[in-house]
C-alpha cells in the first residue's frame, strides 16, 4: 500500500512544479520536437502514476486476503485503517481521506470521460474526412481535396484514409512553392500522429479543467505541434517560405492556415525568421533532465516504499 501512496504523493508533486517549470524551459519555441516529448512526459507520467498506485493498491488487497483464509488483513491495512478512525490525528485521518476520494475519483473520470471524449473525437474526425472526400474534387497535383470556399485555409483530417483538405481561396491565395510547404505542414501532422497527440491532451483537460498540468499541457502541445509541422515544412521548403505562406494568408485574413488561428503566429513568425535558432542545445539539456526527472519519479517513489520509508510497514 505504502507504493500506492508514494505514487500518488509524486503525481500530486509534478502536477504542482511541473507547469511553471515547462513553461520557462519551452516557451520560445527553440526545439519544439524536444519541448513535446517533455510535455507528454510529465503528462504520462502523471497518468500513468495514477493507474500504476490504484493497481498496486487491488494487488495488495487480493494478495493480503488470498494469504489469510479468514480474510483478516495485514497490519498495513490495520494502520490504514486505525488512520482512518482517527487514530494518528485529525490530519492525517483527513489527508488520507482526500487522497483516497482524489485516487479514485480520479481514475473514475479518466477512464469514463477521457475514453468517451477520444471515441467521440475519433467518431467526428473520421465523419469529417469523409465528408471532405464526397463534397471536395481531388486537387489535380496534389494529394488533397479542394473544397470550393472563398476563405483560404488548409488542414488535415484523421480518418480512414487520412484526408488533408484545401478549400479554393488558399489554392487561388497561394502559388505552387508555398502550396507545396503548406501540404508539407499538414503532412506532417498526419505523420507524427498529432490528431492523436491533440485528441488525448484535450481529453485530459477536459476531464480534469481544474488540473492545471492538464489545461495548460494541451495548450502548449497544440503550439508545440504547430511549430514541429513549421520546422517540417522549413527544412523540405526553407523557412523563408514557410514564413511567407503564413504572412500571405494572415494578410488575407484566413480562417484557417498552418494552425494559425490556433497558436501564436507572431511566436511563431519570429521563429522562422530566425536562420540558426539560438538556444536548441540548452533546450535539449532542460528538456531531457525534466524527461529523466519524471520518467525516474515512480521508480524512485517505488523503491521508497519497498526499502521501508513509506507508511506501512510489516509486522
Amino acid at each position: 500500500m505504502s507504493v500506492a501512496i508514494c505514487l500518488f504523493v509524486y503525481s500530486l508533486v509534478v502536477m504542482v512544479l511541473a507547469p511553471p517549470t515547462l513553461i520557462r524551459s519551452t516557451r520560445r519555441g527553440v526545439g519544439p520536437r524536444l519541448s513535446l516529448i517533455a510535455w507528454l512526459s510529465v503528462i504520462g507520467s502523471v497518468v500513468l502514476a495514477w493507474v500504476a498506485a490504484i493497481g498496486f493498491a487491488i494487488g495488495d488487497v487480493v494478495r493480503d486476503m488470498l494469504a489469510d483464509q479468514h480474510l483478516n488483513l495485514s497490519r498495513c491495512f490495520d494502520q490504514l485503517h486505525d488512520a482512518a478512525i482517527g487514530e494518528y490525528g485529525t490530519a492525517v485521518q483527513v489527508g488520507l481521506l482526500v487522497l483516497v476520494t482524489c485516487g479514485v475519483a480520479a481514475c473514475v473520470v479518466l477512464v469514463g470521460g477521457v475514453g468517451r471524449a477520444l471515441v467521440r473525437a475519433r467518431s467526428v474526425t473520421h465523419g469529417h474526412a469523409r465528408a471532405a472526400r464526397i463534397v471536395g474534387r481531388p486537387h489535380t497535383g496534389h494529394d488533397a481535396v479542394v473544397i470550393d470556399h472563398p476563405e483560404p485555409a488548409a488542414y488535415s483530417v484523421a480518418g480512414d484514409p487520412h484526408t488533408i483538405v484545401l478549400t479554393q481561396g488558399i489554392v487561388t491565395a497561394l502559388d505552387e512553392e508555398h502550396l507545396a510547404a503548406v501540404l508539407a505542414h499538414e503532412r506532417a501532422h498526419l505523420a507524427g500522429k498529432h490528431h492523436l497527440l491533440l485528441a488525448v491532451t484535450r481529453a485530459l483537460a477536459g476531464a480534469f479543467p481544474r488540473i492545471d498540468l492538464f489545461t495548460i499541457g494541451a495548450a502548449q502541445v497544440a503550439r508545440l505541434v504547430e511549430m514541429s509541422a513549421d520546422d517540417v515544412a522549413a527544412a523540405l521548403h526553407g523557412r523563408e517560405i514557410v514564413r511567407e505562406a503564413l504572412l500571405t494568408l494572415a494578410g488575407s485574413n484566413g480562417v484557417s492556415m498552418l494552425g494559425a488561428t490556433e497558436v501564436g503566429l507572431a511566436d511563431r513568425v519570429a521563429r522562422l525568421e530566425a536562420s540558426v535558432p539560438a538556444g536548441r542545445s540548452m533546450v535539449g539539456v532542460v528538456s531531457a533532465l525534466i524527461i529523466a526527472t519524471v520518467l525516474a519519479g515512480p521508480m524512485i517513489a517505488t523503491l521508497v516504499a519497498v526499502i521501508g520509508l513509506g507508511v506501512c510497514h510489516p509486522g
